[in-house]
């Protein structure tokens, strides 16, 4: 009797830590750790065209595409693997090296070029923020509050494009690449001690603790095993297809964003950053605004195919202009 009632009261008090747990964390830590790594790697814009351009002056758009396509392919392989860690051993931890190394090659823009971009491609192995930031909102968040979540997030990445880039190609301008590499990584170390110092667990204890009996399986870490198990619902099928033929241009156009503008059309670094922070705030309205009126007034269906719609005529426009207005 003493026993049920010693294990019925631990069972009560992992409840009330997970729930005070759950409490403590918050979207605005989410919010806030994505701020700053992806405004410190804004400031870098300029620099990072620059050092491009001079490193393989030869095979830029090449190079640029390797790079990325390189980190790409590893966030791939290695995001569902971190993902089963984190449901074990929380969402900090990961998020903390993930931010990290995310953000690890930054200073070394300037002290080696080679090694930055070498640590660019390697950094995709544990480069998935965005997959341990969703699953921190997913945890604290109700299933319908999680649009709103995640658009919040997917606005704070396009605000901190508004000035970075700007404030970046101005520092460049007056005082040269070394001070924006330095303040870029200053606001790296800030994101990092602002996850070690303030960020809370989200994963409710007794959650993590359960799943510490179960021993993680190839199948979780398999990224491919994801990809087989798409085909088994038809639903979930053309949404995986409808989201990877949306998201495969715009993975080239972002990779190659800046360079084409600076190369090919000709844009000075002040431009570049107007035309950014422009995309910026529209992006942060589309998310906040526009998102929510639109799945309330049309649907989530008809939202989706608007948003195709209005994609398709923005990477034509992208695609087959030539002139800077």
């Amino acid at each position: 009797m003493n026993r049920e009632k010693t294990a019925t009261e631990a069972n009560d008090n992992m409840l009330v830590r997970a729930s005070q747990g759950r409490g403590r964390a918050k979207v605005t830590h989410a919010v806030v750790v994505i701020f700053l790594e992806f405004f410190a790697w804004g400031l870098l814009t300029t620099p990072m065209l620059t050092v491009l351009r001079e490193t393989f002056p030869q095979h830029t758009f090449l190079m640029n595409g390797l790079v990325h396509g390189v980190k790409g392919f590893l966030s791939f392989l290695s995001a569902p693997l971190i993902g089963a860690l984190s449901d074990i051993w929380g969402r900090k931890s990961f998020l903390l090296m993930t931010v990290f190394f995310t953000c690890a090659p930054i200073p070394f823009m300037r002290i080696s070029p080679w090694w930055y971009f070498a640590l660019i491609s390697v950094s995709g192995i544990f480069a998935v923020t965005f997959s341990v930031i969703f699953a921190y909102v997913a945890d604290i968040t109700e299933e319908h509050e999680r649009s709103t979540a995640y658009g919040l997030v997917s606005a704070t990445f396009a605000a901190s494009l508004v000035t970075s880039p700007a404030i970046g190609a101005y520092l460049s301008a007056q005082y040269g690449d070394s001070l924006v590499v330095l303040l870029a990584t200053v606001i790296a170390v800030l994101d990092i001690a602002f996850v070690f110092f303030v960020v809370p667990e989200s994963l409710p204890d007794k959650m993590r603790l359960t799943s510490w009996g179960f021993p993680i399986s190839w199948e979780q870490a398999d990224p491919f095993a994801s990809l087989r198990r798409v085909g088994k619902d038809s639903t979930v099928l053309l949404i995986c297809v409808t989201v990877f033929l949306s998201y495969l241009p715009e993975a080239g156009q972002y990779s190659s964003f800046f360079l084409y503008l600076k190369q090919v059309i000709e844009f000075s670094p002040a431009a570049i950053a107007a035309f950014i922070a422009m995309v910026g705030i529209l992006s942060i309205v589309a998310q906040t605004l526009f998102l929510s009126v639109l799945m309330r007034t049309i649907g989530n269906k008809n939202t989706v195919l608007l948003g195709l719609g209005f994609q398709l005529f923005q990477l034509a426009w992208y695609g087959f202009g030539s002139e800077p207005w």
